[in-house]
């Protein structure tokens, strides 16, 4: 390997403005582009639904169902467009200052819905609603794209969990099946299997014509599949590590979030008491890599070592899980120095 090969290690100093941002009907948009993001939904509400043009393509599949013990769990989604503000303090509490600039912009992201869409369950966030399952059920996600105003398709792609093409939720050109293309005001309704090789959490995002761009834009989620009867954390929580830069925000600076959110105070208060069984799920979910580090603690990683600043690339989910035994109030963070300072930090209170 010489001098000027790209290891892992140094994505961490990449710039993100000279990476691509997304390929939609032939042409690339750049994200050193300041208008990208009118660009791409531009072509994007271009993309018609496509025929399936191939043997493969004309395959059908059975829906499947549960296996013996297990049991359907729905859940109904929707996609929305909404004001978001990455800072709603206007803080960063750890430095004690203010956030300065613009902290506004509109969001894609996921809400969770009543039975039949009758109505709201919740807020719709970012990141969207955490699906769960254990082995031997199917989730059953009805999807509905209501962000009119991108006029363009959305899908809802899963990760860890096993389906059929139909299901896939991802939009091939002129390969697609009827998950990977749900145009405005659409439905459509997925079924993924929590098979034993599923165990673990996931993230699930757009993969629709425009899906780099809308998942920069906060359109993800994670799944969280356990063995059947396992013992769920007595704290639990998913933790999405991204940037929201310029291009996307139209913001006048980048901010580097975790769960949509920048600077302690802003970005998730985790809150856990001595003896506590402790979960925390971490996602990356952009082009970077980066560390999770927790003050005062550490815990061991798959292989069994004990670690406290575990790396974590795009897509990829790490979990700190450890039995709580140290009180105070301690820092979580990206160990990403230049991450850290751009706002991907939070408070972890733990009480006596």
């Amino acid at each position: 390997m010489d001098d000027s090969s790209t290891t892992r290690r140094s994505f961490f100093g990449l710039s993100a403005g000279a990476a691509l941002l997304c390929t939609i009907a032939g042409e690339e948009v750049r994200l050193d582009d300041p208008d990208a993001a009118g660009k791409a939904d531009a072509l994007a509400a271009q993309v018609k639904r496509p025929p399936g043009a191939a043997p493969q393509d004309e395959l059908s599949f059975p829906t499947p169902e549960p296996q013996p013990g297990g049991q359907r769990r729905e859940y109904w989604i929707q996609a929305r467009t909404r004001r978001w503000d990455v800072a709603p303090t206007g803080r960063d509490d750890w430095h004690g200052r203010p956030v300065p600039g613009k902290r506004r912009f509109r969001a894609l992201v996921y809400q969770l819905m009543q039975p039949g869409f009758a109505a709201p369950a919740g807020p719709a966030l970012m990141p969207g609603p955490t699906l769960h399952a254990e082995v031997g059920d199917v989730l059953v996600v009805h999807f509905r794209n209501a962000a009119a105003k991108l006029r363009q398709a959305l899908a809802l792609h899963p990760h860890g969990v096993r389906y059929t093409p139909d299901y896939d939720g991802v939009y091939l050109g002129e390969h697609t099946r009827v998950g990977g293309f749900v145009a405005p005001g659409e439905e459509f309704t997925y079924t993924w299997e929590a098979t034993p090789d599923a165990v673990g959490v996931w993230p699930y995002h757009d993969h629709g014509p425009n899906h780099t761009l809308n998942t920069f834009r906060g359109a993800f989620g994670a799944i969280v599949v356990r063995e059947r009867g396992a013992k769920q954390p007595d704290v639990e929580h998913v933790l999405f590590l991204h940037q929201l830069l310029p291009p996307v925000t139209g913001l006048g600076h980048a901010f580097q979030a975790i769960n949509g959110r920048a600077y302690a105070g802003n970005t998730p208060t985790i809150q856990a008491r001595t003896g506590q069984d402790v979960a925390l799920h971490v996602i990356g979910m952009d082009n970077n890599f980066h560390d999770f580090h927790v003050h005062g603690h550490r815990w061991k990683d798959a292989a069994g070592a004990f670690v406290d600043t575990p790396a974590v690339g795009p897509n990829e989910t790490i979990t700190a899980r450890f039995v709580e035994d140290n009180p105070g109030r301690w820092l979580y963070h990206c160990h990403v120095f230049s991450h850290q300072d751009a706002g991907m930090a939070g408070w972890y209170m733990v009480s006596p």
